[in-house]
């Protein structure tokens, strides 16, 4: 019985799907149409993980020299700064069509990201491949998962 509930044709339910659309075009408005953490757009897109030794961010930048690249940490606030620069006009955008669309966009960035406690800062490393740059942050040993021997007596 319940599982049919909304799937009757009368029109007290009809009002459903117009509420759903109102709401799905009020957030998209708002960017958050989907649940991502940040809007939809934002430059460099970033992941951030964790295994027993060290804190990883992979920053996705295509298109950014990476020395280039400005990235700090100051207690466990790692910055993200650079620009994406397009081709200026004047140079082989004359061979280019006039663009109807442009998904990429050019400028300054600027990304701030709160890190898990207890990573060694003066550790970390960064290494570009591809347009991807992975900033490995080694966690200190007190904060490294150690195995712990079970004795027989």
């Amino acid at each position: 019985m319940f599982e049919d509930l909304w799937r009757f044709a009368t029109p007290q339910f009809g009002g459903r799907d117009w509420l759903r659309e109102i709401l799905d075009d009020a957030f998209q408005d708002l960017g958050a149409s989907d649940i991502r953490a940040v809007p939809r757009g934002t430059f460099p897109m970033v992941n951030l993980g964790a295994t027993d030794d060290a804190v990883y961010v992979y920053v996705f930048a295509p298109g950014v020299d990476p020395k280039a690249l400005d990235i700090s940490i100051q207690d466990n606030i790692l910055t993200l700064r650079g620009e994406r620069r397009l081709p200026e006009k004047g140079t082989e955008t004359e061979q280019w069509p006039v663009f109807h669309r442009r998904e990429r966009v050019g400028g300054q960035f600027s990304r701030v990201l709160t890190l898990p406690e207890g990573v060694d800062g003066e550790a970390t490393e960064a290494l570009s491949r591809n347009g991807v740059i992975q900033i490995k942050l080694p966690k200190r040993e007190e904060q490294r998962r150690r195995k712990i021997e079970v004795k027989a007596q």
